[in-house]
């Protein structure tokens, strides 16, 4: 019974780690998102032409502003950290891509990690299986 027990609190103790690792994919798979929406509306503004840009700009909590932009050829781009930076929209587009593709290398890891946990998990609970003489639920 105390195997029975330890195995439990194991199970327990590692479904935590596991939420976390997929909380943390799911908030890198919103970054990316975010990134290829930008990645869009750049495309779109070396599309135009090059003349005074009319937009609204939301201030927060939905409340929009109109706004004029006389010089659409370069934006500003959080880079992280509080840093931002002067970019041509080509160089905005490097970047993203840049971005986008180590944000991709970390949800890979992050999804390695979560099957490995699970996996870890399923075998604890195998071995709890078996020490309690349960029947296998797959056959």
């Amino acid at each position: 019974m105390y195997s029975v027990l330890v195995g439990s609190k194991t199970t327990q103790s590692t479904l935590c780690p596991c939420r976390r690792v997929l909380e943390n994919r799911d908030a890198v798979y919103e970054k990316i998102s975010q990134y290829l929406q930008l990645k869009n509306v750049i495309v779109k503004l070396q599309e135009m032409p090059s003349e005074t840009l009319h937009t609204q700009v939301d201030l927060g909590c939905n409340f929009y502003v109109n706004s004029e932009v006389p010089d659409s050829s370069k934006i500003f781009l959080a880079l992280g950290f509080g840093f931002f930076a002067e970019l041509t929209l080509e160089e905005a587009v490097k970047f993203i891509d840049k971005k986008s593709k180590m944000l991709s290398q970390i949800v890979e890891n992050l999804s390695r990690d979560a099957a490995n946990i699970k996996a870890h998990i399923r075998l604890v609970l195998e071995g709890l299986r078996e020490l309690q003489d349960l029947p296998d639920h797959d056959t």
